[in-house]
C-alpha cells in the first residue's frame, strides 16, 4: 500500500501522485530485462489488480477503475507482461456518477453490476474474478478479457466481499456481501465446483463498512467496526462512510456451516435463514483493513491483522487515526473475554501467509511496510515469525524503489514443516528509471538479494490485491517482438 512514482505536483490528490497516478494505455509487451534466475518451476500467472481512473481523475484512491497486470512465467522464462481493464459500465462510461448509473428511481434497487471491480483477483472452480465490496464479481480470462458480472447462477443477491477465503481442506469459498440496506450482511459458502450452497443472513444493526474478514477451521469471524454507511451524506452527494464513536466495535464468530432451519441451503428451495447463532465479543474501538489469518486453539480463536486506532472521522480524506500495524486478537470462547496484542508498531499492510495455512495454526506472516509519503524512499517486505514473539525479519528494497502487496507461493515439494519454504512475489517501481519490475524473493532467506527481477518496459502503478494462479491457464500466445 505504498503511496509513491509517476507525473505529481504540490496540487494532486495523494491518490493520484507519485506511483499512485494511473498509466493512460492497456499494451502487452515482453519483459525487456531479467536480472537474477526464475525458477524453472515458476509456471502461470502472476496478477495484480488496483484502481487506474480511465479519465484520468478520481474523487479517491478506492473510485479509480480496475485494471490488472500480469506477468506469464513458464521454464525459467518471462514470456509476456499484460494490462487491462475490467470492463465495467463504469469504465464504459468514464466519469459518471456510480451511484447515477447503479440507482433504479422506480424500483429503490442498486445494480450491483456497477462496480470498479479494482481490488483483488482471485481464482475458484476454474474462473477468474476480479472484485471490488461494492459489486457483483467480474469473470475475466487468463489473456485479461472481461467475460462479465458473475452471480453464481443467481445465488448472489448482494455485493461480494474483495477478500473471499478459499479452505485448504475442502477447498470451498467462503465470502460475504454487505449492504446499505436490510440485510445489510450475508454470508455465503461455494463448494469447490463453485455452486452456491449456503447464503445466510447475519444480523447486524445498521451498514457498517466490512471490507475484510477470517476463517478458521470451523468458524467465519465477522469484523463489525465504526465505520457506519451515513445515508444523510450520500444523499447530499457528500462521502457516503464515516466514523462513528458509539457503535461498538467487536468480532463476530459464526459457524462455517448452516445448523438445521437457519439457512438457505441454495440447491433446494427455500428462503434465505435468519442467523441465531452469531455471537459477538466486543473489541477496543479500530479498524481492520485486513486480516493475516485467523485459527482456533484450546478454546480460543486468535484473529491476527493490520489495525488503525480510527478512520475518517471528518470525512474520507482523513487519514489523521493512525497507521496500519500488526495486532492480535485472542478470543476466548469460554468466557467471551478478549486479550488484544499490539504485534508491531511499524506501519505496515497487505499481511499474505501461505494459502494452505488459512483458517488454521501458522508460524509465519508477510506484509508490506505503508507510507502515506507520495514519493517515500524506499520499501520494504517483512516476515513475521509469529512462534517466536513476532520476529520480524525484512527485505528492503534499494532507495528509489516502491512495492506493493507480497504474495507467497510455495516451492515444488515443500515439506508440511517448512511452511516458509517459497517465494514472495510483488510488482516494485524503480522511481529513476520510471519503469516497474517484478520481485522474486526467497521467503525462506528474506535478507538476501532477491532471486529474480522481471523488468518491464513501462510503469505499473501502485495497485491493491492479487496472487500468483499456477499453470494449467489458457495462456495467450507470446506477444509479437
Amino acid at each position: 500500500m505504498m503511496m509513491s512514482s509517476g507525473p505529481s505536483n504540490s496540487r494532486t490528490p495523494l491518490h493520484l501522485s507519485g506511483n499512485n497516478a494511473p498509466v493512460a494505455s492497456e499494451v502487452t509487451r515482453r519483459p525487456s530485462a531479467v536480472i537474477g534466475a526464475i525458477p524453472r518451476e515458476l509456471r502461470g500467472q502472476y496478477f495484480r489488480n488496483g484502481p487506474n481512473p480511465r479519465s484520468g481523475w478520481s474523487p479517491h484512491f478506492f473510485a479509480g477503475d480496475g485494471m490488472i497486470h500480469t506477468i506469464a512465467l513458464a521454464g525459467g522464462r518471462a514470456t509476456w507482461y499484460r494490462n487491462r481493464y475490467v470492463r465495467t459500465p463504469l469504465h464504459a462510461q468514464p466519469g459518471a456518477s456510480r451511484f447515477a448509473l447503479a440507482f433504479d428511481p422506480v424500483t429503490s434497487r442498486l445494480d450491483y453490476r456497477v462496480t470498479t471491480a479494482n481490488t483483488h483477483l482471485i481464482a475458484h472452480a476454474g474462473r477468474l474474478f476480479a472484485l471490488e465490496e461494492g459489486g457483483f464479481p467480474y469473470e475475466v480470462t487468463p489473456g485479461l478479457a472481461t467475460l462479465g458480472a458473475f452471480t453464481f447462477d443467481g445465488a448472489l443477491e448482494s455485493p461480494m466481499t474483495a477478500h473471499p477465503k478459499t479452505c485448504p481442506g475442502t477447498g470451498e469459498l467462503h465470502f460475504f456481501g454487505y449492504r446499505v440496506r436490510p440485510p445489510y450482511l450475508t454470508y455465503y459458502r461455494a463448494c469447490a465446483a463453485g455452486q452456491v450452497v449456503q447464503r445466510q443472513t447475519v444480523e447486524v444493526p445498521r451498514a457498517t463498512m466490512m471490507h475484510d474478514f477470517a476463517i478458521t477451521a470451523r468458524y467465519v469471524v465477522f469484523m463489525d467496526l465504526p465505520v457506519v454507511f451515513d445515508a444523510d451524506g450520500a444523499a447530499a452527494g457528500g462521502p457516503p462512510w464515516r466514523w462513528e464513536d458509539s457503535h461498538r466495535a467487536r468480532f463476530g464468530v459464526l459457524p462455517r456451516t448452516a445448523q438445521a432451519g437457519q439457512a438457505d441451503q441454495v440447491r433446494q428451495a427455500g428462503q434465505v435463514g435468519q442467523n441465531t447463532s452469531v455471537r459477538w465479543f466486543d473489541v477496543a474501538p479500530c479498524y481492520v483493513w485486513h486480516t493475516l489469518n485467523a485459527f482456533e486453539s484450546h478454546g480460543t480463536i486468535t484473529v491476527t491483522g493490520t489495525r488503525v486506532p480510527s478512520l475518517w472521522r471528518s470525512g474520507p480524506q482523513d487519514l489523521s487515526g493512525g497507521l496500519p500495524a500488526l495486532h492480535q486478537w485472542v478470543l476466548h470462547l469460554a468466557t467471551g473475554r478478549v486479550t488484544e496484542t499490539p504485534l508491531d508498531d511499524t506501519p505496515s499492510e497487505y499481511p499474505r501467509i501461505a494459502d494452505n495455512r488459512i483458517g488454521l495454526p501458522h508460524r509465519y506472516g508477510y506484509t508490506t511496510s505503508f507510507t502515506l509519503d507520495a514519493e517515500p524512499h524506499h520499501a520494504e517486505i517483512y516476515k513475521y515469525d509469529l512462534t517466536h514473539g513476532a520476529l520480524r525479519s525484512t527485505h528492503r528494497f534499494p532507495a528509489g524503489h516502491t512495492c506493493g502487496e507480497a504474495v507467497f507461493v510455495p516451492r515444488s515439494g515443500a515439506g508440511p514443516d517448512r511452511e516458509d519454504d517459497g517465494y514472495l512475489m510483488t510488482f516494485a517501481h524503480d522511481r529513476a528509471r520510471g519503469t516497474s519490475y517484478l520481485a522474486v524473493l526467497d521467503a525462506m532467506d528474506l535478507g538476501a538479494a532477491p532471486i529474480a527481477e522481471v523488468h518491464v518496459p513501462v510503469r505499473i502503478p501502485a495497485g491493491f490485491h492479487g496472487n500468483w494462479i499456477p499453470a494449467p491457464l489458457s495462456e495467450p500466445a507470446d506477444p509479437p517482438p
